[in-house]
């Protein structure tokens, strides 16, 4: 639910998430918030009540659309996300969890926010996928649906591929190489060139763990309570 419905298809049905769309692993759909206004002028925006800087996304456009969007998902149980600097923090964990859902909804703001009684009668879930402020959004829709997107069945040609990325058991991807062994004088680890898959597997996990420790010690210190349990 935006008011800029293309900049999200247009950015989502590329790469990996469009071919998944095309393949109806999953599917996706933008509803133009701006069609559901009551407003002979398409407005969906007034001053808030209080006065303050900026204008806000009014209660009955976001509620019109999305009455509509549940019309067309059905009965299927369905999750409202909004995107908001106010919401938890976007996490792997988070993207799991979600990718687990029937129907997902994401609500974009824009202005100075939406309207505090349309949040309370349809959000379920707020999220951030950081502590900074963008302009609206789309963007951190955008991310979640990809982040999301790839854990569903189907999506990756390589069902194996999103259990060795970085983040997976808390844990930073090792270090990759391809073609040609050597190059600029620097060579491809022995190792990877030995075939030999249990060696292999060991050196990745090793690499692993050392990345983690220097490059993100929080991790770290998951991966290793997550090992005690």
């Amino acid at each position: 639910m935006t008011l800029f419905p293309e900049m999200v298809l247009q950015g989502l049905n590329t790469s990996i998430i469009g071919r998944a769309v095309e393949n109806n692993a999953i599917q996706i759909a933008a509803w133009n918030i701006r069609d559901y206004t009551n407003s002979k002028h398409k407005k969906v925006d007034d001053y808030p009540y209080g006065g303050g800087a900026g204008m806000l996304m009014q209660a009955q456009p976001v509620y019109d659309a999305f009455q509509a969007v549940k019309a067309s998902i059905g009965n299927k149980k369905t999750r409202v996300i909004y995107l908001t600097p106010q919401g938890k923090l976007f996490h792997q964990d988070a993207a799991r969890s979600l990718a687990q859902e029937e129907a997902l909804v994401f609500l974009c703001g824009h202005y100075e926010g939406i309207d505090e009684r349309v949040l309370e009668e349809i959000v379920t879930d707020e999220y951030s996928i950081g502590d900074y402020v963008l302009t609206g959004g789309e963007l951190p829709a955008m991310v979640m649906i990809d982040a999301i997107s790839r854990l569903v069945p189907g999506v990756l040609n390589n069902e194996d591929s999103a259990s060795y990325e970085s983040l997976h058991n808390n844990l930073l991807e090792y270090p990759q190489y391809s073609r040609p062994e050597v190059w600029e004088g620097k060579h491809v680890p022995e190792v990877l060139l030995s075939g030999h898959h249990a060696n292999i597997t060991k050196w990745r996990l090793e690499q692993s763990l050392k990345r983690t420790k220097e490059k993100r010690p929080d991790l770290y210190e998951k991966y290793l309570d997550q090992k005690q349990k």
